[in-house]
């Protein structure tokens, strides 16, 4: 399957050979990042023999199949859900974004805005709790709540709007807090996140949680957390009001909901879930796509080494990090030799003061590494968010190599400006280096890989 859409356009200019071989990588990576084979691989249906992971279940003595899921990597996995159970599924909600593509029978589909969300999650995670408060003991619950779900599945607790709610979301997003500490913040003013959606089911159903993972170390309750118990607190969440300077930023109900929350307003942990059955499974890890880069790097012929798959901090460092590591290869022969490639993933982030513009961290990644190696050799660099939606923008990342800052000068594109005026999309769209996938089905840590052919 081609996933980058846009692919002629990439190699009709620049360093072609570097280009080809990232975008090489990129395909294969995505393709084996897909969680539907995974999904497929995960359950099976013979007779009223139901097995999924390690969990068998004898449906004749069951109630009812029901499927709630919210993300951007959701609908593959429901759509094997579909393929397996057919009409056994009796009713089921998923909250996609926006732009995905594809139909289900037995679910109903519904979009809604991401990374900001908005009234149509809001009334689609409605129709989701409701289906979970219909539960019964016996029924068999599928979740398939991947990355992503945070702003489409959003119900905000009653003394908080959702246009306050969305506010939060956009300053947690500028401040350049990490998910781990943007999460625990919206678990904390949400009726439906941090394991609030399981204790909606019946404790006596069986929940069954089919995830991708697209945070750094796999924590499920980053990951799919309407549906697992959670680890952080209202304390956690204050620290990250602090620590980056949101307190005088935020809504005085916002305020009033943290600074004032009582312990029976705490997300339920593990001992407040320990009567429910709970069984998760994480279909593709955080690092499927770096694995799959690496391994695919490899059989080309590359001599290639993973950098980090838990690279985080401000973008545009870490590109420049990647430009360095270029220059010294060419240099010294470290830490690999010509021909390679050196890919790495995680959750970089970007920290925004003033009015942003058009961007996003993997685009930004992209120019901060461009600057950097200006005429070094065949050098390609590429960024990539694995879902297809780099930041707030219709954009998967971006690739540059060692004659991008000579053809930005060429058509009029300051880069470094791009950069601090944090409006990077308009640079790499003029410049044909911008990376547009669409949805690619699945979420997992964002990709970063520099291939380097040879030095001039």
């Amino acid at each position: 399957m081609a996933y980058i859409r846009n692919r002629e356009e990439l190699l009709s200019h620049g360093d072609v050979e570097a280009r080809r071989v990232a975008l090489d990588i990129v395909e294969h990576a995505l393709d084996k990042a897909n969680p539907y084979s995974a999904a497929k691989s995960h359950i099976s249906l013979s007779g009223n023999i139901l097995t999924a992971g390690d969990v068998r279940i004898d449906l004749s003595k069951r109630g009812k199949i029901y499927v709630l899921g919210a993300g951007k990597a959701s609908f593959p996995i429901v759509k094997a859900l579909e393929e397996v159970l057919g009409d056994r599924i009796a009713d089921g909600v998923l909250i996609c974004k926006y732009g995905q593509e594809g139909q289900l029978q037995r679910v109903r589909l519904r979009f809604a805005n991401h990374p900001v969300p908005d009234e149509a999650g809001f009334r689609a995670t409605q129709e989701a709790v409701e289906l979970a408060r219909k539960t019964q003991a016996g029924d068999v619950v599928f979740c398939a709540i991947t990355g992503g779900s945070s702003a489409l599945m959003t119900m905000p607790v009653e003394s908080v709007s959702l246009e306050e709610k969305k506010l939060v979301n956009r300053l947690l997003l500028r401040s350049g807090a990490n998910i781990f500490e943007i999460n625990s913040v919206r678990k904390h003013l949400s009726q439906v996140k941090g394991g609030r959606l399981a204790s909606m089911i019946h404790p006596h159903a069986c929940i069954i949680n089919f995830t991708v993972s697209d945070v750094i170390g796999d924590d499920l309750d980053y990951i799919t957390c309407p549906t697992v118990p959670d680890t952080s607190t209202f304390a956690d969440a204050h620290s990250v009001m602090t620590k980056y300077d949101l307190w005088n930023q935020v809504p005085e109900s916002v305020r009033k909901h943290l600074q004032a929350a009582a312990a029976k307003d705490e997300s339920p942990k593990a001992k407040d879930l320990a009567d429910h059955d709970i069984h998760s499974y994480i279909l593709v890890p955080g690092t499927g796509a770096v694995e799959a880069a690496y391994k695919k790097a490899q059989e080309m012929g590359l001599s290639t080494m993973v950098l980090s798959t838990m690279l985080q901090g401000e973008s545009r460092e870490v590109g420049g990090t990647y430009a360095d590591i270029a220059r010294e290869i060419l240099a010294t022969g470290r830490p690999l030799k010509v021909p390679c490639a050196i890919i790495g993933g995680g959750e970089t982030t970007v920290r925004i003061t003033g009015q942003p513009g058009d961007g996003g961290p993997n685009q930004e990644f992209t120019v901060g590494a461009a600057l950097l190696i200006d005429g070094i050799g065949k050098v390609a660099v590429l960024g990539l968010d694995s879902d297809g939606t780099d930041g707030p923008t219709d954009l998967a990342g971006g690739i540059c190599d060692e004659l991008s800052v000579k053809r930005a000068a060429s058509v009029g594109v300051d880069l470094f400006a791009s950069l601090e005026t944090h409006n990077v999309s308009p640079a790499l769209r003029k410049l044909g280096d911008s990376v547009f996938t669409g949805a690619t089905g699945t979420n997992v840590n964002d990709l970063k890989i520099l291939v380097v052919l040879s030095g001039h």
